[in-house]
């Protein structure tokens, strides 16, 4: 017999021996005390195991509802940081203050570019030879 260790199957072993010394209270009349103790956990443990599945079922309705108030506070915080460049100007260093980053310019090359050195380059291809064009 394996040793269960989920909450369920904790929950149904306990079930089953409460089942059996319920079947067997009259040559075991010494475990009643212990029989009716663990009646009532049982009683309790199903009860929570009931309103823990209604946690999960509520957690994931919040879960549900925090994505979309968030989804629509990205959408609003767009729309504000679109509004606040158009009035202090995408150069604005007011902007950081609002976690906007203000346009600074591009920065450039420091020099022309350098074309590779012959070495580097690939040698042309010869003709072929073999192909006899008439």
């Amino acid at each position: 017999m394996s040793r269960e260790t989920t909450y369920k199957g904790v929950l149904g072993d306990l079930e089953r021996l409460n089942t059996s010394l319920i079947a067997n209270a009259a040559e075991l009349p010494q475990l009643e005390g212990v029989r009716g103790q663990l009646e009532q956990l049982l009683i309790q443990a199903r009860e929570v195991a009931q309103e823990q599945a209604a946690l999960v079922a509520k957690k994931q309705d919040a879960s549900l509802r925090l994505a979309k108030l968030l989804g629509d506070g990205a959408r609003v915080a767009t729309a504000a940081r679109k509004v606040l460049k158009a009035h202090y100007g995408v150069k604005s260093e007011k902007l950081a203050e609002f976690g906007v980053q203000p346009f600074r310019g591009r920065t450039r090359r420091s020099g022309p570019v350098k074309p590779p050195p012959e070495s580097a380059r690939p040698a042309p291809n010869p003709p072929d030879s073999t192909s006899s064009e008439s």
